[in-house]
């Protein structure tokens, strides 16, 4: 065992108007050995050492046995801190207050999702008319730990079946399962070894879904690149289920999605290459054995129909519109030539939904929502009056539909749920969450700062009303810059209780995000991916710089593209923070295309295969092989679940194992790994709470605080 010792530093606190010493106790950190191997690849002549190649076999019990002792080690560490306790007390009291959806109606019930407060999984209840409502599906019965959740819900057409996906140790592999909703019994056997799907229904008679075969090795991280549309007819074994698109060796879609049309004419499959880009092709399914009508046969755009009327498609498309727009073509000949544009591309990026016989589109000004409603000749009806500046979620039900729900939130203000009123245009609230935080109490501001490389880049920062900006704030920095998401202002319970303690919250919309547009994401990926991680330095920069923090006070934090945007910054730029957090990070930029789906991600990345120049620019950042010797990184906790069959726990194990071996200096390096636990996605409420005590408290703690900043105020104050 390698044996560290953390000296720690000695904290003075006026308390009484006397200085008083409080030496902080010594935390000795027992790092598990790790061997290496003589295991090298070859990349265009040149040689790349994989000393931990070992550890991606997640069968075997080496591996199994080295989860083992780096969780013995870590939570070594992290029982020693003295506040974890009352970090993890604090997110659950603050976690404990009613949660309600929207409600939507199927068949002749009216259903909505509720979770009393600290439950693991939400719980479907519903109602009849004016009826008492009842629980109509409790995922919390799945299983004793909360680890089988509820994934997918869909309704067959009149509501009298539903199709609903479960997953099993935060694994993507899914099972549908099949209920009668009057009676609530399962009626047939369920659907196994399904991946990456939506359930979609035809009439009452059976749905489509999509899938990979199971693979040879490693279900959770052999490699899935054959994905499949299968056509599941109500009562028949799934061995019978007809192939529908996918599944020729000639041509290799990663993900495919099928969906029905409402009024069940038309079957629409968009079929992908990677996670930008898609083919397009309906089917006309009023007319039987009819063929695929091909809408796009290349992968240059985004596009997808959102509506049709009769035979008019409606169609959401950001070919020569990078910002997205609305365009209609008829179903018999819908070829690019013959789009006609119905609600034009803008400056801001476009985000429609539809309900009630109308298109609502969202705009995405600086990560801020505008909202505005167009009937279907593309004539716009109004702009919406939101609560106030922030983010909405919602706008989208059915064409029959009179009355549609919104959400509302931003990062200080819990999110209230808006009924609103499809022919006047006008909002009332039908929810709010009575929750133990004062939304007053808190300012969140957006600034602009200025990347390496001149580039203008948002930033909200929030936090509680009064900070003193003298650059001994705790701060978190998190972001994500990839795969064109955006990141909206969203109230976070975690974050409140950060912000509680007198912490600050900075998310910056860095390139590789989707927050303007298509020319944003691809100003972030492949070979510019390198502006991502200049932007994430920038934002810590503009931090420091102005007072919010320092260097001594400041953490990086973010998830899966977050996570490798972590790893980056940190073996960049190791004196920049004195907190790392990467969790489920991509970090083996070199190997991440031959796990599970991951080669699905190159448009983003690129792979070290495609290129000597591609290989090389991958090298130069990859976190795996830019860890070096005899440097001082920052205190690093870094988070992984052993099911995690999306970004496989071995990226994280890899970095962990590199980082204690060359670690310099007393921070500590480890690496906390969920069992039963997978890419987050259904994660059980007290897993995901025990999570960010251990995160909130390592934080913290590497930060000098020997109390909870709260409580060293009220000391000093004294």
């Amino acid at each position: 065992m390698k044996k560290i010792i953390i000296s720690l530093l000695t904290v003075t606190l006026m308390i009484s108007c006397k200085k008083e010493k409080e030496e902080r106790k010594t935390i000795i950190v027992n790092y598990p050995e790790t061997k290496t191997v003589d295991t090298v690849d070859t990349y265009f002549g040149i040689d790349v050492k994989d000393p931990y190649r070992w550890l991606e076999d997640d069968r075997s019990e080496e591996t199994e046995a080295w989860v083992k002792t780096q969780n013995k080690s870590t939570y070594s560490y992290l029982d020693q801190i003295p506040y974890r306790k009352e970090l993890k007390e604090r997110l659950s009291s603050l976690w404990n207050y009613e949660k309600v959806s929207a409600p939507f109606v199927e068949g002749d019930y009216t259903y909505f999702y509720k979770n009393d407060g600290l439950q693991n999984q939400y719980v479907i209840h519903r109602k009849k008319g004016n009826g008492p409502s009842e629980v109509f599906l409790d995922p919390n019965t799945f299983s004793e730990d909360g680890t089988v959740s509820l994934d997918d819900t869909s309704f067959s057409k009149d509501g009298s079946i539903l199709a609903y996906s479960i997953s099993e140790g935060g694994s993507d592999w899914r099972k549908i399962l099949v209920m009668n909703t009057e009676t609530k019994d399962i009626v047939e056997d369920s659907l196994v070894d399904i991946k990456f799907t939506q359930i979609s229904w035809y009439k009452n008679e059976g749905f489509y879904y999509s899938s990979y075969d199971k693979p040879k090795g490693s279900k959770l991280s052999a490699k899935t690149d054959q994905h499949k549309v299968y056509y599941h007819k109500l009562g028949t074994p799934q061995k019978e289920d007809i192939l529908i698109f996918g599944g020729t060796q000639e041509e290799k879609h990663r993900y495919i999605y099928a969906n029905v049309t409402e009024d069940n004419n038309y079957l629409v499959i968009t079929p992908r290459i990677s996670t930008s880009g898609n083919k397009l092709y309906i089917k006309d399914l009023s007319t039987p054995n009819s063929k695929l009508i091909t809408v796009l046969d290349h992968t240059d755009s985004d596009t997808y129909v959102i509506e049709n009327k009769g035979s008019k498609l409606f169609l959401v498309t950001n070919l020569n519109a990078p910002n997205k727009k609305i365009v209609t073509v008829d179903a018999s000949n819908p070829v690019p030539e013959n789009w006609v544009d119905l609600i034009p591309e803008t400056k801001h990026v476009l985000y429609p939904s539809k309900c009630g016989g109308y298109f609502f589109t969202e705009y995405m000004v600086d990560a801020i929502s505008k909202v505005m409603q167009y009937d279907y000749n593309g004539k716009l009806i109004r702009d919406i009056e939101l609560p106030g500046v922030g983010n909405v979620n919602g706008f989208g039900g059915k064409k029959e539909d009179k009355i549609d729900y919104y959400s509302f939130t931003n990062y200080n203000t819990p999110p209230s749920i808006y009924k609103f009123n499809i022919e006047t245009g006008k909002s009332e609230l039908y929810w709010k969450p009575s929750i133990e935080f004062n939304s007053d109490d808190y300012e969140s501001n957006q600034v602009f700062y200025t990347s390496k490389d001149g580039t203008k880049v948002p930033m909200i920062i929030t936090y509680k009303k009064g900070i003193e900006l003298n650059g001994k704030n705790p701060t978190i920095l998190y972001g994500y810059g990839g795969f064109n998401i955006s990141l909206n202002p969203a109230f976070s319970i975690t974050n409140a209780v950060w912000m509680e303690q007198g912490g600050i919250l900075a998310v910056p919309n860095l390139r590789g995000g989707g927050e303007y547009g298509k020319v944003w994401h691809d100003a972030g990926t492949k070979l510019q991916k390198q502006n991502v991680f200049d932007d994430f330095i920038a934002a810590g920069e503009y931090l420091i710089e102005n007072k919010y923090t320092s260097s001594d006070y400041l953490a990086l934090r973010g998830g899966s593209n977050g996570g490798l945007l972590v790893g980056a910054t940190m073996t960049q730029r190791p004196d920049l923070a004195k907190v790392a957090l990467p969790a489920v990070g991509v970090l083996d930029m070199l190997r991440y295309h031959t796990f599970t789906a991951g080669a699905g991600w190159a448009y983003d990345y690129g792979t070290a295969e495609q290129s000597k120049e591609m290989f090389e620019y991958l090298k130069g950042y990859s976190p795996v092989h830019n860890v070096k010797a005899d440097v001082q990184y920052p205190a690093t906790l870094i988070t992984t679940g052993d099911h995690d069959d999306r970004v496989v726990p071995a990226h994280s194990f890899k970095f962990a194992a590199e980082l204690q071996r060359k670690q310099t200096g007393n921070n500590p390096t480890l690496i906390r790994i969920e069992i039963d636990a997978g890419h987050g996605a259904g994660t059980p409420v007290s897993k995901t709470i025990e999570q960010y005590a251990d995160i909130f408290g390592f934080t913290l703690y590497n930060m000098g605080f020997e109390v909870l900043p709260t409580k060293t105020k009220e000391k000093v104050k004294g």
